[in-house]
């Protein structure tokens, strides 16, 4: 596959991770890898878009008080838990790869999220998600531009 195919398979992959945090909290799914398991058991995800899917949603579940903590410290008169599920999903996945994917540049993160939000949030779901994240980079990057 090309680097753009390739690019569109994450982000297809980043709209499926939305679609199991989401499912893992409004369904009461035991964790985000039992609300995956799941969606892979009932839904058709292309092979290659689950690479990326199950790697998102394993840093989500494995490293989520680290993910919400770091959201935590960015978020202005915001509270994580008063969220809409969609915006905090969306945070989670774009502070995901933020923290802890090397092979995916900063911006692109920000990126990605930001376009996740604006699809599937609110009407001012993407300006909230690029801010918030945007503080993120420049907390863990300070001289980023």
């Amino acid at each position: 596959m090309n680097e753009v195919g390739s690019r569109r398979e994450r982000t297809r992959a980043r709209a499926w991770a939305l679609q199991v945090l989401y499912r893992w909290e409004t369904e009461g799914q035991g964790s985000p890898t039992a609300a995956l398991r799941e969606t892979l058991r009932s839904r058709r995800v292309a092979p290659s878009r689950r690479d990326h899917l199950v790697r998102l949603v394993n840093e989500v579940e494995d490293h989520l008080e680290e993910i919400d903590s770091n959201l935590r410290s960015v978020l202005e008169n915001w509270r994580l838990d008063r969220l809409s599920v969609i915006d905090r999903s969306v945070l989670r996945i774009g502070a995901a790869e933020l923290l802890r994917f090397d092979d995916v540049p900063p911006r692109v993160a920000i990126q990605e999220a930001v376009r996740l939000a604006g699809r599937y949030g609110g009407s001012e779901s993407s300006r909230f998600v690029n801010g918030v994240l945007d503080a993120l980079l420049h907390r863990q990057v300070p001289d980023s531009p």
